[in-house]
């Protein structure tokens, strides 16, 4: 045993020191091992462009706590790391890299380009996996996978084959979104949407050969440009007549038809719909029932193009503009209202998003929507907690096609090529020589390449060898336990799961664990635009890692945002603090050569009973939290014992056997106080890794890592139900004893007797073998128990615990005249404070001009003075009646 556990504690001086200690003895690899039972956890890719922040934090603490324990619980626990291409976030910082050195994209090249951005990947990329490492994060670094190596590519192609083959995927002209910035298609997952101040204009559209007219509501007229029709609802009387009849459209003077379909709302706005199948998606799946001509009036620029007449080549906001004073001008427009609603911006560029119909690779995704479906229904796919089951089965209900094509270069390109000469399209996992329809030699691979999200919905399979029937896929898959955030269901858990039938032929895992977001204190979330993040590297730095892992973790339960608090951050620090000096106290009274041998006499007193019990006890439920994934109530059971009843109470209750001259009970103290302190580590260490590793390094018969070392187990033979209710009694008695001292200002040193009245059995045998305690935790200078009160003086001071009262004479407490004299002066300066206080917020002056929150001071100040007022006249009018 090393003995040396430095005097204070500072993190800086062992954590990095102990994660490469346990990165370079291989306790975080994972291998196929038939004698054990695997657990798996797949990390959640980060962007290989990302940098460390407080979900990432909080998320890769879950995910290690959730490891550490199945690892030390007898579990072959791999958690696999990896990063994500991140394909449009990595090609804008290439793009940008490229015009700082004077050139393009496109005049490099694809070839060229793809060079510079892997160059770019192995430079700058990847940053994240050194600042997780600084959190702890024990996951298997020697299979660390990346979307874009050679295997999971491998996948990729393969999957979409086998998809094109069973005509799940095909190539058509769907809505999409479209960033007219990066000119590609996003998915929903890069598209960010704001509370937006704009307008809604009320424009009217008139009905052919009539006076009549129908006034519709956009929020962008610049899309009237390619209406093909306006629809009412069947059932709404304003418009029956009219249904089947033609509009006149504004400014084009093209004929529309007024069509009757159920998606108009009759109550909201006019009741009256224009339809753009181009330009929105739910107008585009009106076009398809109605049949109506699909009218594209944008570029890829999101200028106007030739189908906008007059409005050829405007950009789309300068086209809106001329567009608003036409119909001003030709008496078309009703009036302009002020409307507030979300505008969808591109993640990377923050340019407005435009939805318009666009020829891309798309994934149909009723047939396999539904088995994912069922796995939700039967039970197979749990969510934590359940209600995001709900929306996971609301978004597969109501599931789109997928938009699968990016106009990019950085990413998996299509397994897809063109023939020049005759437009068929080869899908092929090598490039043919000819075309298989004509025989020309004229072939060109599509340039697109897949949205980022499709290799990431593979990552629970490809990550371990498929298509390859490897031995790590048969033992580690499925997995366990997904870890992460609730704005992602929809994009990578959902195709994860149904990817995992498809290709598996089972879920990829049984529990999702969906984490909230970690907000400021205000309750806002961490944003640039804001400023309002905190880098968790500089929290680490200053205060430790297992400090802010606990304060992740502490307080918190699936599903639900936190707000991050420094305070909260300060009391971890301070648990850790209290940890450390508990362990210095214990190793300081250890002799090794007598604790733990086997024959050492080990003879058990109450004390010792109760806090083995109560760690047994704890054991059991912590890991009955950690079962159900309540993982912030497992760390507040942890933390209440170590602080309260450990070091607290059972420390403060052996000292007096420690310094004295019973060697065979101070060795049953030593055994007692290193046997809880070991089990304390270990039901610690998942989520305080560090700290619980450096101590156990210093303690007593600890060879190896704690990491590897067993998790503690509930026995029966060590549960002292009659122990901890004679304890509890005992320190319900002591609180008491200490509340009177603390209300008669006696300071600790004063001893004083204490007087226990009961005819119950058991407390008094409690009593009688008890008054150690008493004088050791209340200051007691005797203890005398009797059965009634007949003789103790009016002036005592009381309390009443269960089936016993406590009496404490007054004069062996307090100098009664000297304790008058001073609660005297207190009153006094209390009056004082009080008239002055009283006196400013009666000046009118004073209330009036005063900033509010100085006149708000004064009034808590009034309530402060008041408050502690009443107590000295209480306590005044007492000791004057005695």
């Amino acid at each position: 045993m090393e003995n040396n556990l430095s005097k204070t504690y500072n993190p800086k001086e062992f954590e990095d020191r102990l994660y490469d200690y346990w990165n370079e003895n291989g306790y975080f690899k994972a291998e196929v091992n038939e004698e054990k039972e695997p657990f798996t956890i797949m990390m959640p890719p980060p962007n290989v462009t990302g940098n460390l922040h407080m979900g990432h934090a909080l998320n890769g603490t879950i995910q290690d706590i959730l490891i550490r324990w199945k690892r030390m619980a007898g579990y072959e626990a791999l958690w696999l790391p990896g990063m994500d291409h991140a394909s449009i976030s990595t090609e804008a910082r290439v793009v940008a890299k490229i015009k700082s050195e004077g050139s393009s994209k496109q005049e490099l090249g694809r070839e060229k380009f793809l060079e510079k951005a892997w160059e770019w990947t192995e430079e700058y990329g990847g940053n994240i996996r050194n600042q997780l490492t600084k959190l702890g994060v024990s996951c298997d670094w020697s299979k660390e996978r990346f979307t874009l190596d050679e295997g999971l590519s491998k996948a990729v192609e393969k999957v979409f084959i086998k998809l094109y083959e069973k005509g799940l995927i095909y190539r058509g002209n769907r809505i999409i979104n479209w960033c007219p910035s990066c000119k590609t298609a996003l998915s929903d997952a890069e598209v960010e949407h704001e509370e937006s101040k704009g307008k809604l204009w009320h424009i009217r559209y008139p009905v052919k050969d009539s006076d009549e007219y129908i006034v519709i509501a956009t929020t962008r007229p610049e899309t009237m440009l390619g209406d093909v029709a306006v629809a009412v609802h069947p059932e709404d009387e304003k418009y029956k007549e009219l249904v089947g009849k033609s509009l006149i459209l504004p400014l084009v003077d093209r004929e529309i038809p007024i069509v009757a379909d159920e998606y108009v709302e009759m109550e909201f706005g006019t009741g009256a719909v224009k339809i753009t199948p181009a330009h929105d998606p739910n107008d585009f799946e009106v076009g398809l029932r109605h049949d109506l001509e699909q009218l594209k009036i944008m570029d890829d620029d999101a200028k106007i193009n030739e189908h906008g007449g007059k409005y050829k080549g405007l950009e789309r906001y300068e086209a809106r503009k001329q567009i608003i004073r036409d119909l001003e001008e030709q008496g078309f427009l009703v009036e302009i209202e002020e409307h507030d609603h979300n505008v969808g911006h591109c993640e990377r560029c923050s340019t407005t998003v435009e939805p318009i119909i666009s020829k891309q690779w798309f994934v149909a995704m009723e047939k396999l929507a539904k088995p994912a479906i069922d796995a939700y229904k039967n039970g197979d796919l749990k969510f934590v907690p359940d209600r995001f089951g709900k929306i996971y089965l609301n978004w597969l209900e109501n599931i789109r096609d997928w938009c699968i094509s990016r106009q990019l270069w950085w990413g998996h390109r299509l397994p897809v090529y063109h023939c020049q000469d005759c437009d068929e399209i080869i899908v092929s996992d090598e490039e043919p020589k000819k075309c298989s329809k004509c025989n020309s030699e004229n072939i060109k691979q599509d340039p697109d390449t897949l949205d980022t999200w499709f290799s990431s919905a593979l990552w629970p399979f490809s990550t371990l060898g498929w298509p390859e029937e490897t031995e790590e896929l048969k033992y580690f898959y499925p997995t366990d336990v997904l870890v992460t955030g609730y704005d992602i269901i929809f994009f990578w858990v959902v195709r994860m799961v149904f990817s995992g039938i498809e290709n598996m032929g089972e879920i990829p895992f049984e529990d999702v664990f969906i984490t909230g977001l970690v907000r400021d204190p205000q309750g806002r979330k961490m944003s640039k635009s804001l400023g309002n993040g905190v880098d968790p590297l500089e929290i680490i730095e200053k205060y430790g890692s297992d400090a802010l892992r606990f304060m992740l973790i502490t307080g918190n339960t699936p599903g639900n945002d936190m707000r991050f608090h420094i305070e909260k951050v300060e009391s971890s620090r301070n648990f850790a603090n209290k940890l450390w000096n508990a362990t210095r106290f214990v190793i300081m009274n250890l002799e090794e050569d007598i604790i733990g041998k086997e024959d050492a006499k080990i003879r058990f007193k109450e004390e010792d009973k109760w806090v083995l019990s109560r760690i047994n006890n704890v054991t059991k439920e912590v890991t009955e939290n950690l079962n159900k994934y309540e993982l912030g109530i497992a760390a507040q059971k942890i933390y209440d014992f170590t602080w309260n009843e450990y070091c607290d109470w059972y420390i403060e209750m052996v000292k007096p056997r420690l310094y004295g001259e019973d060697e065979e009970d101070k060795n049953t103290a030593r055994y007692v106080l290193i046997t809880v302190l070991k089990d304390i580590l270990k039901l610690l260490h998942p989520f305080m890794p560090f700290i619980t590793e450096e101590i156990w390094q210093h303690l007593p018969q600890t060879d190896g890592s704690l990491m590897v070392s067993e998790w503690p187990k509930y026995r029966d033979e060590n549960n002292y139900k009659e122990s901890e209710e004679n304890i509890d009694f005992v320190m319900e008695a002591v609180r008491n004893i200490r509340n009177i001292r603390a209300e008669m200002n006696v300071i600790p040193s004063k001893k004083a007797k204490c007087i226990f009245v009961t005819q119950n059995d058991r407390v008094k045998d409690i009593l009688n073998v008890g008054e150690e305690y008493f004088k050791t935790l209340a200051s007691a200078s005797d203890i005398e128990v009797r059965e009634t009160k007949e003789g103790i003086g009016e002036d005592a001071m009381s309390a009443v615990v269960e089936n016993c009262e406590i009496f404490l004479p007054l004069e062996e407490l307090v100098d009664i005249d000297k304790e008058i004299e001073r609660l005297e002066k207190e009153k006094k300066k209390l009056e004082g404070e009080l008239k002055r206080v009283k006196g400013k917020l009666s000046n009118a002056g004073f209330v009036n001009k005063a900033p509010e929150h100085v006149v708000n001071e004064e009034k808590e100040k009034q309530v402060k003075y008041q408050q502690m007022m009443d107590k000295v006249l209480e306590r005044l009018e007492n000791l004057k009646s005695k």
